[in-house]
């Protein structure tokens, strides 16, 4: 067999590995060998390739500049997977994504610099087509990724920016980019293409931008798509069937996990990519609900020794806080006791989808008391305790029973149901939507206020 057959054999193996990583990531027992999957197509696809340009290489600076490159990556990468913490999870995917977008600008790049020789002229038109939808979508990825990157790390603030005309100026940068297009396919000019590339870069900077906090976890996964589709037009440009593959599962994949996301929140979706369109709300209005009350750790015993069924629902702040250990030896000592307990996660919980039963999974709590918020609502009227630890936006009752708040309609996690709700909190500050929770006033509900961690564990010590 010829080197070339190898490898469209070997990417045949991986397009599938590909397909079945997604088939077992999509549940919580399956998921380990699903990343198994994903891990060895990854490696296959990679060795592939590494093979054929070796085998196709007619000096050896190429070949020692691509495993000097594959090394350096590799490095880095292993490097950050060691020392990133769950909590910084989200912000190190969202620049993963921009090295994607970075990739897929510098491909098309390569392919407008060694444009090829085409026998039709409309062959050579589809190559400059390529190229420019390919530096597009990269450079749209590229900054919005890293937009997404400096709110989800607080260096940037989480508030929506809201430029005046904000939704005209993303109109408006479509339309250029199409008229930009149509004249680099007609003539494939480097100035155009330019202008075509930092017009992506700033319209990817705007879109993110003009997104608020309480999105920002569907813009992680609408940028997971964006890089996929990114990848997808690397792979017409190189003429690699596995790379089109894999960037059309990711893109899909991602892009119907952001509708998902979106129909979780009660967000349009269109609204959503499109950088908020249409969205042009302000801050939230503070309100005056009353007192609010306080309870101690030993209080919080108190309530569940004497509890038959207790709901725990975390959120971002059991992660910031490690809290999940502490929680899951919580939760295996009222288990011994007799106490039935289960956990409910919000789609949109933590700043990542899944970021809640990944923290739970790694602290062994059992899969099958890990509940979503559909499987957990209706059970809330009849539930003892609530332990609601480090989550606010999610089990605020203003999206429900207020129609001016900004999170108006989104479905919630109904806790405040409950007979007893007992909040985990640093302060009384608002959640990363910025909006004011009045279920830290109801009559049912108590603050425990410090760290996460610690309080858990002086509840276990009280129990």
């Amino acid at each position: 067999m010829s080197v070339v057959s190898v490898v469209a054999a070997a990417d045949i193996v991986a397009a599938l590995l590909f397909i079945l990583s997604l088939a077992g990531l999509s549940k919580h027992e399956t998921s380990r060998i699903g990343l198994r999957f994903g891990m060895i197509g990854m490696a296959l696809a990679l060795a592939a390739t590494v093979w054929l340009a070796v085998k196709g290489a007619d000096e050896a600076l190429p070949v020692v500049l691509l495993f000097g490159a594959i090394t350096v990556g590799a490095v880095i990468g292993l490097w950050r997977a060691k020392i990133v913490e769950m909590t910084g999870m989200p912000e190190l995917i969202a620049l993963l994504h921009s090295f994607v977008g970075l990739a897929a600008v510098a491909v098309g790049w390569s392919g407008h610099l060694e444009h090829p020789t085409y026998a039709l002229e409309s062959l050579s038109r589809i190559h400059s087509a390529e190229v420019a939808v390919g530096v597009f979508i990269g450079a749209v990825t590229f900054t919005g990724s890293i937009v997404a990157n400096l709110k989800l790390s607080a260096r940037m603030s989480s508030s929506p920016l809201m430029l005046p005309g904000k939704n005209l100026i993303n109109l408006g940068s479509l339309a250029a980019f199409a008229v930009l297009t149509v004249v680099y396919v007609s003539d494939p000019g480097g100035a155009v293409l330019a202008v075509l590339t930092v017009l992506a870069l700033g319209l990817g900077w705007h879109l993110v931008a003009s997104i608020g906090g309480g999105d920002m976890p569907v813009v992680v996964s609408m940028l997971n798509s964006y890089s996929g589709w990114a990848a997808a037009a690397s792979g017409f440009l190189l003429d690699n069937d596995l790379l089109i593959v894999t960037g059309a599962l990711v893109g899909s994949s991602g892009a119907y996990l952001s509708y998902i996301m979106c129909q979780a929140m009660n967000r349009s979706f269109i609204s959503v990519i499109a950088g908020g369109f249409g969205i042009e709300a302000g801050p939230a209005e503070a309100r005056d609900y009353g007192e609010h009350r306080e309870i101690t750790a030993d209080g919080a015993a108190d309530l569940l020794r004497g509890a038959r069924t207790v709901v725990i629902t975390p959120g971002y702040g059991m992660a910031v806080a490690q809290a999940q250990y502490g929680v899951a030896e919580l939760t295996r000592k009222l288990r011994d006791k007799g106490v039935e307990v289960r956990f409910g996660i919000h789609p949109v919980a933590g700043r990542l989808p899944g970021h809640m039963n990944v923290l739970l999974a790694e602290a062994k709590v059992p899969y099958d008391i890990v509940l979503e918020m559909d499987e957990i609502n209706e059970d809330f009227a009849e539930t003892d305790v609530v332990l609601v630890i480090g989550a606010n936006d999610t089990v605020n009752p203003a999206a429900s029973e207020d129609p001016t708040s900004p999170i108006a309609g989104m479905p919630v996690l109904t806790v405040w149901e409950a007979e007893n709700v007992i909040v985990f909190k640093r302060s009384m500050a608002s959640g990363y939507a910025g909006v004011q929770n009045p279920l830290f006033f109801r009559e049912n509900a108590a603050m425990l206020f410090g760290d996460a961690k610690e309080r858990v564990e002086d509840i276990l010590k009280a129990l």
